[in-house]
């Protein structure tokens, strides 16, 4: 087929080599079919430090045939126990009654992506200016910063919340949460002593997390309520120093945590969420173009579900993509069609959940949060009913 002006043709392109933009091109790999990666960076990247992974993601992960090997990176969490340290309060919620739930690496999740993807799968230091149709071929065209245009029959966003994919679909800007997190990695060469839980510690408007991912490494948080326009430092000296700060009344073990942190893993921003009613009526598709993951459906990490639900998203497009191929579905259109068919109700109920959730726990007023009560406990009696879906065979 003619292309205008294009210096190169591909089948499929995918704008992002994050955990979803990974995942979705080894979802079709393993159905035999070829894309290319476009990643902004230089590198591998994993920024985000660890990520939770529970029941409904490992079902994903099988699907992707790498499950088995990360497990071996991971040791199983065993339940959630949430403190409330001014009140003297505790919950201890077990894990047993939900199923496989382990705090993974992010490094571990997208280098084993990556080591699974055929060579030349990945071009780094590929910086996307803009998105447009070519008016001869009516195909998507990628306009490089390099000058160069790469054109492709199918163009997937999975370049996170300010997706430039997202921008051409015509969805509206990602929000932000009035929480904001520090996260970060702290390694213990001799071992550590801690439970493995995910454990909160809660004290006015500032809450630390924790999750053991080895008996030699931890991973934590730290949130607090900050103005939705403040600016953060990327020092991560400077970062280090806010967490300490943050958590000055918090146990020995905790601020110990933090101060043996390393360094490199250490992030600092404000939450951010696409609005469940831009979710339900939101455009995702665009001829052969459409959004997944964050770019899709960036949401507050409160259900512990971002990265999982991403790895759903490149399941359903492996799938429904791979019948093009084998010729059970018409075209390249119907195919997106159907993965938006599939996926939009599931990210929308992720998304609600974890929008009424966060207004749980932001400061917002007694009446805002009675209303919010009463929803959830019409809409989402079983709080946890969302670990148990399943995205279905690859």
């Amino acid at each position: 087929m003619e292309s205008s002006g294009c210096d190169e043709m591909q089948e499929i392109v995918i704008v992002g080599g994050g955990l979803c933009g990974l995942a979705t091109a080894l979802a079709l790999h393993r159905k035999g079919v070829k894309s290319v990666v476009l990643e902004k960076s230089e590198t591998l990247r994993s920024a985000g430090a660890a990520i939770g992974v529970l029941p409904n993601g490992w079902k994903a992960l099988d699907q992707l045939g790498v499950a088995s090997h990360l497990r071996t990176t991971a040791l199983p969490l065993q339940g959630m126990r949430i403190t409330w340290m001014d009140k003297g309060n505790e919950k201890f919620t077990p894990y047993k009654n939900i199923g496989e739930v382990r705090c993974l690496k992010r490094s571990d999740i997208i280098e084993t992506f990556a080591d699974a993807l055929p060579p030349k799968t990945i071009r780094f230091g590929c910086d996307i200016v803009s998105v447009e149709m070519d008016p001869i071929t009516s195909l998507p065209s990628l306009l490089l910063s390099n000058g160069k245009r790469i054109g492709t029959k199918v163009l997937i966003g999975c370049d996170g919340w300010r997706s430039i994919v997202a921008s051409f679909l015509g969805l509206k800007p990602a929000k932000t949460f009035r929480t904001c997190a520090i996260r970060g990695l702290t390694s213990y060469p001799n071992g550590h002593s801690f439970p493995f839980e995910f454990v909160r510690l809660i004290v006015g408007q500032t809450a630390v997390g924790r999750l053991p991912i080895t008996d030699k490494l931890v991973h934590w948080f730290v949130a607090v309520q900050q103005g939705t326009d403040a600016k953060f430092p990327q020092d991560t000296q400077v970062i280090k120093q806010r967490a300490m700060g943050a958590v000055s009344g918090h146990p020995a073990d905790v601020q110990e945590m933090i101060e043996k942190c390393d360094l490199d893993s250490l992030s600092f921003a404000h939450l951010k969420y696409r609005a469940p009613w831009d979710l339900m009526f939101g455009n995702f598709r665009e001829k052969t173009v459409t959004v997944a993951g964050d770019a899709m459906h960036v949401m507050g990490p409160f259900l512990g579900q971002g990265g999982s639900s991403g790895i759903e998203d490149a399941v359903v497009l492996g799938r429904n993509l791979a019948k093009t191929i084998n010729g059970s579905c018409f075209d390249h259109e119907e195919a997106l069609d159907q993965y938006i068919k599939e996926r939009k109700m599931r990210v929308v109920k992720l998304a609600t959940q974890s929008y009424l959730t966060a207004l749980l726990i932001e400061n917002r007023p007694m009446l805002t949060k009675i209303f919010v009560v009463i929803v959830m406990a019409i809409f989402f009696r079983n709080p946890s009913a969302h670990t148990q879906y399943d995205c279905g065979l690859l």
